[in-house]
């Protein structure tokens, strides 16, 4: 049996970027591993500039996003809709930097997105002979060094991050978040296990070089089951 730490990720806000430069923020329409694994690096307290600590974390872990249509608030037992929705702001952006890297001396404007109303529950799979084992990232959820956000600084949380009392145990992350209320929704699966989904590729892989780049993984889609 393979072993998960469950998360959830609720909040009025959410922004989970993708391709950008200055003026236009993007966001992708599921977590990414670049947002998940700073997360994460949030809560155990790794420095942004610590690269080692850094690329042994994402070594450490699988992820398995679900996208959630209905939640089960904390304390409650009926489920709740959410249907999310994208979203941009504007904003007036001073000293914003132009492609060739030097500073624009007028201001832009700046196109930000956002997710409003979304939910995902997140499996965070254990890998073999990790440097951070699940039982230090649930103790680092619990309590969390740096205040962990949904992407972007200006996105609460609205709920505790853990789900359960820690680590659970299935033959593999669609089933550990099968679990998992309500059980179902459309999952972004990675690792050749799920292979048998619709194949995506995202450039979310957290570089850790001097400049900020990502590198491309392939994660499965699955529909999952029909939600009633």
């Amino acid at each position: 049996m393979a072993r998960f730490l469950i998360l959830r990720l609720e909040g009025p806000m959410q922004a989970w970027g993708t391709h950008t430069y200055e003026d236009y923020r993007p966001v992708n329409r599921f977590p990414t591993r670049s947002g998940l694994l700073g997360l994460l690096g949030a809560c155990l307290g790794i420095d942004r500039q610590d690269r080692e600590a850094l690329e042994q974390l994402a070594q450490s872990v699988t992820l398995t996003v679900r996208v959630d249509r209905q939640v089960v608030r904390p304390g409650e037992e009926a489920l709740q809709p959410r249907n999310a929705l994208k979203a941009v702001d504007f904003h007036t952006v001073l000293a914003a930097r132009k492609v060739d890297g030097s500073v624009n001396p007028n201001p832009v404007v700046s196109r930000r997105e956002y997710l409003y109303d979304a939910a995902f529950t997140v499996a965070v799979g254990e890998q073999t002979a990790a440097a951070y084992a699940l039982e230090q990232l649930v103790e680092a959820v619990r309590r969390p060094v740096y205040t962990p956000v949904l992407g972007r600084r200006s996105c609460p949380l609205a709920r505790p991050l853990l789900e359960g009392t820690g680590v659970i145990e299935a033959t593999d992350a669609l089933a550990a978040l099968q679990q998992i209320p309500p059980g179902t929704g459309l999952l972004y699966a990675e690792g050749t296990e799920h292979a048998n989904g619709r194949p995506l590729a995202i450039r979310d892989v957290p570089l850790h070089g001097v400049h900020r780049q990502f590198g491309t993984r392939w994660v499965s889609v699955h529909a999952g089951q029909q939600e009633g």
